[in-house]
C-alpha cells in the first residue's frame, strides 16, 4: 500500500529553484510508485495562493498547497515566516493525515524546519547544500530538532559531511536526481559551457585563456543563479563567448544537449553537472583543479584536440547520470520510507490470560535507601505506598538491586505488588531500567550491553525519562537503533523541570507505537505516587505489558521545589550523622 507522504520545499514554488526541482522530480516519481504526495511550499504567485487556501479548506488531497507568500530567507537570520503561514502549516499538517513527512533544507529559518519540529509523523531531513546549515542556532534547538528527526539524508557526501557537523547521525547520500528524457545526448556542436560564479576569478581566466586558443570553438558562460552579476567577455573571443541566463532545467536542456564540453563551477550546482552529464557533455573536473585552475585549460585543451576521447568521456557521463534519474531517487526514498514505517510496533495480542483484574494504581519509578542519593528505607516506601492507594509499585534503584530485593520479601503478605527493578546507568547513553529482574546488572555497559543483559533475565525494558536534556540521555541515534528492544518508554516523569520533555517522549512513543510507562521517580516520601498508571492487576511481565498497553496516564504533581529541598533535607541530615 502507498504511503501519504508530504515533501516541504522553503523556497517559492512559483520560482526556478534547484531545491524546487529535486522536490518537484522526486514527487512525480513516488506518486508512479503508488504513493500519495503533497508538497507543501510558500509561491509569490496570487493564483497558486488562492488554490491552496481553498486546498486547505478542502482537506488536502492536492499535489502542491501553497501555504502563504514567499519571504526571504538569510542563513543567519532568525525564523521570518509570517504567523498566519505558521497556522496554514498546522492545518495541513493536522488535516493531511501524513505518514511521512519530508523536509528539504531544515538548516535554514523556514517552513521545512517548522514542519520537521511541529510534525507528528515520521520526519526526514535531506540536506541538499553545505552552505544552507546556519539554523537553528542554538544547540538546545539542534537537539530537540534531532530527536524528532527519523532519517538524515544529503545528496552528497561533502553536504552529509557539513550536516553532521551541527546535526550528528548517520546520513543516507542520495542522488539529486536528473530527468533522463528531458537531458540526453544531442548533435554536439563545438561548444564549451562554463558554470559561472563571479568569486572564481581564477577558473574564469583559465577558461577564457584555453578558448583564446581554440579557434572554431565558442563558450557559453552559463549563469543559474539570480543577482550574480555579469560576466565580462575580452575581445579576443567576442563574436565566440556568449553569456546565457538559465535558472531551471527545462531551459537549460536544449544548451547541454548539444554542448561538447562542461566546466562546473567550483561551488557550482550538483544539479547542473549532473544535467551535463546525462545529456553526454565531457565533464571537466580534473584532480586538484581547486589548487591549480590552470589544470581546467589543459583538459579542455586535451578534450579539444583528441575527439575520440572527448566522445568517451561524454559517453561515460551519461553512463554514470543513466543511474542517478528521478526514478532512481524514487526507489532510494521509496526504501527509506518504508524502512521508517516498519519500525512502528505492531501490538500481536499476547499469549496470556485474559486481563480481568481490578484496576490499579501503579508507580512505575521509585527509590529507597538503597540508592545514594534517597534516604527512604524499603518498609516506610511500603508503607506509605499502601496509604496513597497504590496497588502496584517498582522499585528501581541506581545501579543497585538489594533494594528492590529488600522491597520484595517485605511485601509478602501485603496486598502491593512489588516490581524489583534497577535504574542502570550505561556508558554514556543515559539510563536504562530493568523490570522483572531476579539479579543486578553492572553500571557502565553499552547501552546495546544494558538492553541484552535485562532480556538475558526475561525482564522488561524500560526507558526513563529519554528526553530530559538536564541528565545524561541516549541520543536520538541509539533510540532509534534499538527501537524494537525497548518494551515500555516513560512518557511522564514527576521529578522533570521541564514539562516539554515529557511531552516530547509521549510524541516519540506515539509516533513509533511504543507501549508507554509513567513513575514519579520519588526520591522522598511526599513524592510517591505523583506520577503513575491506572492499569489492569496483572501477574508477571508477559501480563504487564499487556495491561500496561491499555493503561491511563495518572499526573498528581506537586511542587517540584518543594520536593527537591525535601530531598536535599534529607541527604544534608544524613551527612551531619
Amino acid at each position: 500500500m502507498g504511503l501519504r507522504i508530504c515533501l516541504v520545499t522553503p523556497f517559492a514554488w512559483s520560482r526556478p529553484h534547484d531545491v524546487n526541482e529535486h522536490v518537484s522530480g522526486a514527487a512525480q516519481e513516488l506518486r508512479r510508485l503508488g504513493h500519495d504526495v503533497t508538497v507543501l511550499a510558500p509561491s509569490t504567485r496570487a493564483a497558486d495562493l488562492l488554490a491552496g487556501r481553498r486546498a486547505l479548506l478542502d482537506g488536502g488531497g492536492h499535489d502542491v498547497i501553497a501555504l502563504g507568500p514567499a519571504v526571504p530567507i538569510s542563513r543567519r537570520s532568525r525564523i521570518g515566516v509570517p504567523v498566519g503561514v505558521r497556522a496554514n502549516l498546522s492545518l495541513a499538517l493536522a488535516r493531511g493525515n501524513y505518514d511521512v513527512v519530508h523536509g528539504f533544507e531544515p538548516g535554514l529559518p523556514s517552513l521545512s524546519y517548522l514542519a520537521l519540529r511541529d510534525a507528528q509523523a515520521l520526519a526526514v531531513a535531506t540536506f541538499l547544500s553545505p552552505e544552507r546549515l546556519g539554523y537553528p542556532p542554538g544547540k538546545a534547538q539542534r537537539e530537540r530538532l534531532l530527536g524528532r528527526l527519523d532519517a538524515l539524508v544529503a545528496t552528497s557526501e561533502v553536504t552529509a559531511e557539513a550536516a553532521a557537523e551541527r546535526l550528528p547521525g548517520d546520513y543516507e547520500v542520495v542522488t539529486p536526481g536528473v530527468e533522463l528524457e528531458l537531458f540526453r545526448p544531442g548533435s554536439k556542436r563545438r561548444v564549451v559551457v562554463y558554470e559561472w560564479r563571479p568569486t572564481e576569478r581564477a577558473l574564469a581566466r583559465a577558461v577564457a585563456r584555453a578558448l583564446r586558443e581554440l579557434p572554431g570553438w565558442e563558450l557559453v558562460l552559463l549563469r543559474t543563479k539570480p543577482l550574480a552579476g555579469r560576466p565580462t567577455i575580452s575581445r579576443a573571443l567576442r563574436g565566440r563567448a556568449y553569456v546565457r541566463t538559465l535558472r531551471d532545467g527545462a531551459s537549460r536542456a536544449p544548451l547541454l544537449n548539444e554542448a561538447a564540453i562542461f566546466v562546473p563551477a567550483f561551488e557550482g550546482l550538483d544539479r547542473v553537472s549532473l544535467e551535463a552529464a546525462a545529456a553526454g557533455a565531457a565533464i571537466v573536473s580534473p584532480p586538484a583543479v581547486r589548487e591549480q585552475p590552470e589544470l581546467a585549460a589543459a583538459a579542455i585543451a586535451r578534450l579539444v584536440e583528441d575527439e575520440a576521447f572527448r566522445e568517451r568521456e561524454g559517453k561515460c557521463a551519461r553512463s554514470k547520470a543513466e543511474g542517478q534519474g528521478f526514478a532512481e531517487l524514487a526507489q532510494e526514498l521509496d526504501g527509506l520510507y518504508r524502512k521508517l514505517a516498519g519500525k512502528r510496533k505492531q501490538h500481536k495480542p499476547a499469549r496470556v490470560p485474559a486481563l480481568d483484574g481490578d484496576w490499579i494504581a501503579a508507580d512505575l519509578h521509585l527509590h529507597t535507601s538503597w540508592s545514594h542519593d534517597c534516604q527512604i528505607p524499603a518498609e516506610e516506601l511500603l508503607d506509605h505506598a499502601e496509604a496513597s492507594g497504590l496497588g502496584a509499585i517498582a522499585v528501581t534503584d541506581h545501579n543497585v538491586f538489594g533494594g528492590a530485593l529488600e522491597a520484595l520479601e517485605l511485601a509478602r503478605g501485603r496486598d502491593l505488588i512489588v516490581i524489583p527493578g534497577e535504574e542502570v546507568k550505561t556508558d554514556g547513553q543515559g539510563e536504562v531500567i530493568g523490570l522483572f529482574l531476579s539479579e543486578e546488572i553492572p553500571r557502565r555497559l553499552s547501552f546495546a550491553e544494558t538492553v541484552a543483559a535485562i532480556r538475558a533475565q526475561g525482564g522488561v525494558v524500560y526507558v526513563p525519562h529519554p528526553f530530559d536534556r538536564l541528565h545524561a540521555i541516549p541520543d536520538p541515534a541509539t533510540l532509534h537503533r534499538h527501537l524494537d528492544e525497548i518494551d515500555v518508554l516513560e512518557v511522564y516523569n514527576a521529578r522533570l523541570l521541564f514539562e516539554a520533555y515529557n511531552e516530547e517522549a509521549l510524541r516519540f512513543a506515539r509516533k513509533y507505537g511504543v507501549t508507554m510507562g509513567a513513575g514519579s521517580d520519588a526520591h522522598v516520601l511526599q513524592g510517591i505516587g505523583t506520577g503513575g498508571v491506572r492499569m489492569r492487576s496483572f501477574d508477571g511481565p508477559a501480563q504487564f505489558l499487556e495491561s500496561l498497553r491499555t493503561a491511563q496516564v495518572l499526573r498528581r504533581p506537586r511542587s517540584l521545589l518543594y520536593l527537591q529541598s525535601l530531598k536535599w533535607a534529607a541527604q544534608a541530615k544524613e551527612r551531619v550523622r
